[in-house]
């Protein structure tokens, strides 16, 4: 008789939080999907644009996973006016072996986003310079927060900038990070003063005009593009694409298609066809990685279903040893 479990957000948020165990999880994830014959469809995505809102549905099966996921996230951004969070959904992990439904994740997001931090995370850890210690953020919703966590659990943090385009969420964001981490956090007045002089740069905005512009930019520096998860989402210039030392993607299929990449290939400024190295193929050593300390990198995360699959299952097992969850017999 196959059981399935039900877990509530609350139930979630007590089993797994964002740590080094995520991180590595996560990271496992991206090397699967350079080293493994993963098995990851494009992204379903459906848009409602009188909502100002889109549904995305993810998955990857993993060889050598028990289970895979399917994720249904949608995003209805005017939601904070109502009171609303702008990005809810749930995960359902089905066995890989009968494909019976194991558990149904009712996570309104949460492990979208630990995955979507932690993913920056592996991003600075590969990618930015060891000595990291001054990080600008660009945006200050919930991963804005989660991406400064994030950062301190692989680079030496000390100093923190936000910005927003709303001044005074920016300014409460800086003021709970400076509580919560114990260092200065600063909301900054524009973009250009918040990444001058820092060491890594984090976009997690829904911007559709880029946020960040080549002539800011300074040898040394990192720059993780969380936002452009859609063709009509743009964070970065692309001369920024063009001219970094260092471009790598999560799944250049993907940031072709709807990342970064997309509108430098759309300006004219990079070869539709041009290779580039995705973030796992640099951890399994196929591609050299950062290529110097004053060279300019740039990792493009649109997020992917091998993700997903990794924190959902890493999710259940934790889950199943804490005895969380409501559990029934099918």
């Amino acid at each position: 008789m196959a059981q399935m479990s039900i877990l509530t957000e609350a139930e979630l948020r007590r089993v797994i939080t964002l740590d080094e165990s995520v991180v590595a999880c996560v990271e496992g994830a991206f090397l699967a999907l350079a080293t493994r014959d993963v098995v990851m469809p494009p992204i379903l995505r459906l848009d409602i644009a009188e909502r100002r809102a889109e549904v995305d549905v993810k998955t990857a099966y993993v060889p050598g996973l028990d289970s895979f996921a399917i994720k249904i996230s949608p995003g209805f951004f005017d939601n904070p006016a109502r009171g609303l969070p702008s990005v809810n959904g749930m995960m359902v992990l089905l066995s890989a072996e009968t494909g019976l439904v194991e558990a149904l994740l009712l996570d309104n997001g949460y492990l979208t986003d630990l995955r979507t931090a932690a993913a920056g995370a592996v991003a600075a850890w590969h990618l930015s310079r060891p000595d990291s210690r001054v990080a600008a953020i660009l945006g200050a919703g919930v991963q804005a927060r989660l991406q400064l966590q994030a950062l301190r659990l692989v680079r030496p943090i000390d100093e923190a900038r936000i910005w927003a385009r709303d001044g005074a969420k920016a300014s409460l964001a800086a003021d709970e990070l400076s509580a919560s981490t114990g260092i200065a956090v600063t909301a900054m007045a524009t973009p250009q003063q918040a990444v001058t002089g820092a060491d890594i740069i984090v976009t997690t905005t829904p911007a559709s005009q880029p946020l960040l512009k080549a002539a800011w930019l300074a040898p040394g520096q990192h720059i993780t593009a969380m936002g452009s998860d859609a063709e009509h989402k743009n964070e970065i210039d692309p001369a920024v694409i063009a001219g970094c030392d260092l471009y790598v993607a999560d799944s250049l299929a993907q940031t072709r298609r709807l990342g970064e990449l997309h509108h430098a290939i759309a300006a004219g400024l990079v070869a539709a066809d041009r290779l580039f190295p995705e973030l796992g193929q640099i951890m399994a050593g196929r591609y050299a990685g950062r290529p110097s300390p004053e060279a300019i990198t740039l990792c493009d995360l649109t997020g992917t279903g091998v993700q997903d699959t990794a924190i959902a299952t890493l999710a259940r097992t934790r889950s199943l040893a804490a005895e969380a969850g409501t559990t029934f017999q099918s």
